[in-house]
């Protein structure tokens, strides 16, 4: 692994974590399965292109690590995590009470979305993956990613009440 890998990496970090929640839906699920993708991507950094962009070869790891630990928990049985509670914060100011309280509807709307849908808006809207890399980590058609893409902004739209 060399130093330009390795600092990508570290850079790539809060991406990975982000697409992970969005996967996982716990924060505790989404850092282990960030731990995993970190080390899957260093064991295996000679396999990777560097005429490529990494964003896309890492979230491909992340998310067939996903399928794994969903598969291993299938055969472990329901965990249920008593310190999961979301954490209330206060704040001052009308505009940061408003923007608060639209992108917790908004991450409560995307919760409530098909994963197919969730996934989709995770990496292209939020991560900013082109249709055709989006494509490459989910091993879909560019024009199924297109269209999942409109279904789950649409949904979006529709449980926001914008549309």
């Amino acid at each position: 692994m060399d130093a330009a890998f390795g600092d990508t990496l570290v850079r790539l970090l809060p991406n990975l974590r982000r697409y992970a929640l969005s996967l996982t839906r716990r924060p505790d699920l989404a850092e282990d399965l960030v731990q995993i993708t970190v080390e899957r991507a260093i064991a295996h950094a000679t396999s990777h292109d560097a005429s490529q962009r990494l964003e896309p070869w890492l979230f491909r790891i992340t998310r067939n690590a996903f399928i794994d630990m969903t598969r291993r928990q299938r055969t472990e049985g329901t965990r249920v995590d008593i310190t999961d509670h979301p954490d209330i914060l206060f704040t001052d100011g009308a505009a940061t009470t408003e923007a608060r309280l639209m992108l917790q509807a908004t991450q409560a709307a995307i919760v409530r979305l098909p994963v197919d849908q969730a996934e989709i808006l995770t990496l292209v809207c939020i991560e900013g993956l082109s249709y055709a890399e989006a494509a490459e980590v989910l091993d879909l058609p560019k024009g199924t990613v297109m269209s999942r893409l409109s279904r789950a902004r649409l949904a979006l739209a529709n449980a926001l009440g914008i549309m």
